[in-house]
């Protein structure tokens, strides 16, 4: 559910219709209902309340320190991929034994950050990053937790570029090799083994790949176990799906049922790291209609965010529902809705029907709320969007819409060229 809604054919946002905010901060914007946020944390919380668990939201989704606030308010923890997100987690004041710590590519500057503030656990991903965990920790005379990232080998059904858990991926170390590397990890002076970590996919839309994966981890933790490596955190990851267009994923209680029924007797805390699920169809993107115009057949509408603000359609053909911020009867047609980018990849959505905008027209991108501003750029020197958190009848400018001069801010011109 969420709360984006008409009243007398305006789109309101909670108790705030969109064209007041629209009028007062510009466009385009981000939008995010605090009602909505706070609702999906709940169902997915409590679909797990009857087992050890800890949700550690995806940061990379949308990692806004206002969001992450909301999320931490409500005893949530942080999945992090980078220095930077680990420094935005703390900053919104997550407890650090709540942060696990993913991604291949690892500094170690971002590795040594994380162990000075004694992050929950590393998710491993290769030797080499294990014995450089190892490394920084006996420099800093402390001791590093650590999972290993298995792939399971799971096909999940995603796009090709979000699915995760195939041998062919980068990520994780092969399930085939998982318990050598424990048992190298285990004789290493400065490593703590706590858990294993697994995650296939992102918008997986069936339960069945996340079971394959859990029964695969399942036998490697027996094992581990008889070899006297003791497993207490189970770190499943996230990847359950939203409803962009026609998709039907199962509900996160449906999902908790599954994994709870599968995961009998395996005595571990669950960690979870929800993104999309919690953060998806919490936000949409607002945009203005700037020119409309025809080339023979074909009809375009042309608004003020690109691809810089929304990649996804560009990246991976993705779906998002295009709404009037103001219904009326203008009838509908078929057309691209395109942005101001120099790119023929440069559209919000392709040959769809939608109504008749004119310029001046308010439009609402839905599903905007995850992998959306987190992912957005400067490209062609187009300054970031604003963000906006609506709570009830109040909204709050969560993220300034940027300048010209801060998107040239730490830009130099040497010397030499300025005679």
């Amino acid at each position: 559910m969420n709360y984006f809604h008409y009243v007398e054919n305006e789109l309101w946002c909670e108790e705030v219709p969109v064209t007041n905010i629209a009028e007062e901060v510009g466009t385009p914007f981000y939008l995010y209902s605090h009602r909505t946020l706070d609702r999906h944390f709940n169902v997915f919380d409590e679909a797990f309340a009857d087992v050890p668990h800890i949700i550690c939201f995806s940061s990379k989704a949308n990692s806004n320190i206002a969001i992450l606030r909301v999320i931490i308010k409500k005893g949530g923890g942080m999945d992090i991929v980078s220095g930077g997100e680990l420094y935005r987690a703390l900053l919104a004041g997550v407890d650090p034994k709540k942060v696990v710590y993913s991604g291949v590519g690892k500094r170690e500057d971002e590795i040594r950050f994380a162990i000075e503030n004694e992050i929950l656990m590393f998710n491993v991903e290769s030797s080499q990053e294990l014995e450089i965990i190892n490394f920084c920790a006996g420099k800093m005379n402390k001791r590093a937790r650590i999972s290993l990232r298995v792939n399971p080998d799971v096909d999940s059904k995603t796009h090709s570029y979000i699915s995760t858990g195939l041998k062919e991926n980068k990520f994780g170390i092969n399930i085939h090799n998982a318990f050598d590397e424990y048992h190298q990890a285990k004789k290493l002076e400065h490593i703590d083994i706590i858990g294993i970590d697994c995650h296939i996919g992102s918008q997986i839309t069936k339960v069945s790949p996340f079971l394959d994966a859990l029964g695969r981890l399942t036998n490697l933790i027996n094992l581990l176990r008889e070899d006297d490596i003791d497993i207490q955190y189970l770190d499943l990851g996230g990847g359950l799906g939203i409803t962009y267009d026609e998709e039907n994923p199962p509900h996160p209680t449906e999902y908790a049922e599954a994994i709870i029924s599968r995961a009998k007797g395996i005595n571990c805390t669950f960690i979870f790291e929800p993104g999309r699920v919690i953060m998806g169809n919490a936000g949409i993107l607002v945009s203005r209609v700037l020119y409309t115009k025809s080339n023979a057949d074909k009809n375009f509408i042309i608004v003020d965010a690109g691809m810089n603000d929304l990649i996804r359609p560009s990246l991976y053909n993705s779906y998002h529902q295009i709404q009037a911020v103001i219904q009326k009867e203008r009838g509908l047609f078929s057309a691209d809705v395109v942005g101001p980018i120099c790119e023929s990849g440069d559209f919000l959505a392709k040959n769809r029907v939608v109504p008749r905008f004119e310029r001046g027209d308010l439009l609402a991108v839905m599903s905007a709320g995850a992998y959306s501003f987190s992912m957005s750029s400067n490209y062609n020197s187009r300054p970031r969007v604003a963000e906006v958190l609506v709570k009830d009848d109040q909204y709050y400018v969560i993220k300034r819409r940027e300048t010209y001069e801060d998107i040239v801010r730490g830009e130099d011109i040497p010397g030499f060229l300025q005679e």
